[in-house]
């Protein structure tokens, strides 16, 4: 991760905290991700494409799913027109169809680019994209860490994270489930603030 005045501020924040001082010092710097250059609503469709799919098959559909439009990108009234034969020969499923049917439809409604959602708080993003089917809280946390560039997200319900936060808090978390496990790792990511999005990215790439 490249060096700026923010990052440095972040990891001189969170090595106040000895376990992430550690971890970190024990992991390569996270990965810069920069695939969709800010385009929310492309990253959105990427997004639904590789749910509960490998990384490499997910990379393969959504090629092939970019490749029917004649510029390579699923403008939002291209892909409404594509029938469902069209999209299933990219490998998409029924249910996935309804999903990237589900942006195309609310993006032309509802304006989903950096000038409309950079005012908007985290919390306020995150209700403002929910309603599309296909789209959930944790759906929308990884835009707002990988595309929107937000700095204190903390995805909870992201199961690596949940498990390296066990593995490296054990005193915290032992024994602990539900709630009270949530809880607790609420109260350990409380001293990551403002900076949760750079613990976790490095919650990520630790190797325990």
């Amino acid at each position: 991760m490249p060096i700026t005045p923010d990052s440095a501020a972040a990891l001189d924040h969170l090595a106040q905290d000895p376990v992430i001082a550690r971890l970190m010092a024990e992991t390569p710097d996270p990965k810069v991700f920069n695939d969709y250059a800010d385009d929310v609503y492309l990253a959105l469709l990427e997004s639904i494409v590789s749910q509960q799919i490998s990384v490499k098959a997910a990379d393969a559909i959504f090629t092939r799913f970019r490749l029917l439009f004649s510029d390579g990108y699923p403008h939002a009234r291209d892909l409404l027109l594509k029938t469902t034969e069209e999209l299933r020969s990219a490998g998409l499923s029924g249910q996935k169809i309804k999903y990237l049917q589900s942006v195309a439809e609310f993006s032309l409604v509802n304006p989903i680019d950096r000038a409309h959602l950079d005012p908007m708080t985290d919390e306020a993003i995150v209700q403002y994209l929910i309603p599309i089917k296909g789209v959930g809280r944790w759906t929308v946390e990884m835009l707002l860490m990988f595309v929107l560039d937000r700095p204190d997200v903390f995805p909870i319900d992201d199961l690596v994270i949940r498990q390296r936060m066990i593995l490296a808090y054990p005193e915290q978390t032992n024994g602990l489930t539900g709630k009270t496990l949530y809880n607790a790792l609420h109260q350990i990511a409380d001293a990551w603030r403002p900076y949760r999005t750079t613990a976790c990215r490095y919650l990520w790439r630790w190797k325990p």
